[in-house]
């Protein structure tokens, strides 16, 4: 990958990280501002798309991809980290309602926690991709680990919650680091009595983080399986994570309306899996295929879930 292509990049994930906070900065955006947005970072998604079919050669003049491959790779591993992300967004709703969050501090610590996440995504993607390069049998054990997550999230309790408040993380923390139980603001730290002291702010921000490390677990092998070029893999989860604030507040009163959501995403995961061990043999699923496999997955998940909504209402109206 040309050292340009980083650099350009990297001075175009700071301008869309500046705009995701100015358009953000002020409240909790409403439901239609909060739409808008989470469209326009989809629609930006496939411009860059679009970039990549069209300069590929110039971006990357050393690699064996075509513009054809680097798009549909760049496609297929953006709708997949996108939807794992939607996962995220249930977990994030149950931490501010644990922690009690207020609403007007949600976007600031949804900000904090994703460029947190940002950046232990970009060491986790560079290290894979090494240790990939060096080691291709480390795929294997990415695939192992893709199925029997898969397999496990498939007849995992949809009703089992997490109880992130009293969890050894925040008791360690708590122990360690002096804490005051009010919010001051957006402040992750606030003088009280004369000292500086930590607001719940802060650790609701840690928690957010930490919890990452766990789905970074899942998507990052995920998207190996799709594309191994460094690059690809980290611009498809800076384009998935951009708009997950926004998406966060458009989806907010509609996350336990996705009934099918974990069966969709258990799927895609032991399918991923399965891909992950054909790589190099002449059963390997082409990308186009994977693409086509998500696309058609997520499109189920969505209507199944409208359509058992609906029932549901219907019943309880009858």
């Amino acid at each position: 990958m040309s050292p340009l292509t980083w650099e350009l990049f990297g001075f175009v994930v700071l301008a869309m990280f500046a705009l995701d906070l100015f358009q953000t900065r002020k409240d909790t955006p409403s439901l239609k501002k909060a739409l808008v947005w989470s469209l326009f970072w989809f629609v930006l998604a496939f411009v860059f798309c679009a970039v990549i079919y069209l300069y590929w050669p110039l971006m990357a003049p050393e690699s064996s991809y075509t513009r054809t491959d680097a798009s549909v790779a760049f496609l297929t591993g953006y709708l997949l980290e996108k939807m794992l992300s939607v996962d995220n967004l249930f977990v994030f709703a149950l931490i501010f309602s644990q922690f009690a969050v207020p609403e007007s501090s949600r976007p600031r610590i949804l900000l904090w926690g994703i460029i947190g996440a940002l950046a232990l995504r970009a060491v986790m993607i560079f290290v894979g991709a090494e240790l990939l390069t060096q080691y291709h049998w480390i795929l294997y054990i990415f695939a192992v680990f893709l199925i029997i997550t898969g397999v496990k999230l498939w007849f995992a309790d949809t009703e089992e919650n997490s109880d992130f408040a009293s969890s050894k993380l925040v008791m360690f923390f708590k122990k360690h680091i002096p804490f005051d139980d009010k919010y001051h603001g957006n402040q992750l730290f606030a003088k009280v009595s004369g000292k500086t002291i930590a607001t719940p702010l802060l650790l609701v921000v840690i928690v957010i983080m930490f919890t990452d490390i766990m789905f970074a677990l899942d998507s990052i092998p995920a998207i190996f399986a799709i594309t191994q070029e460094p690059f690809l893999v980290f611009a498809a989860n800076v384009f998935a994570l951009l708009g997950l604030r926004s998406l966060y507040f458009v989806l907010q009163g509609m996350l336990d309306k996705f009934c099918y959501l974990q069966p969709a995403l258990a799927f895609i995961l032991s399918f991923i899996g399965i891909k992950m061990f054909l790589v190099g043999t002449k059963y390997e699923v082409p990308t186009v295929i994977s693409l086509l496999t998500i696309v058609a997955i997520i499109t189920l998940a969505i209507i199944g879930s409208i359509y058992k909504n609906r029932s549901q209402q219907q019943e309880v109206q009858d």
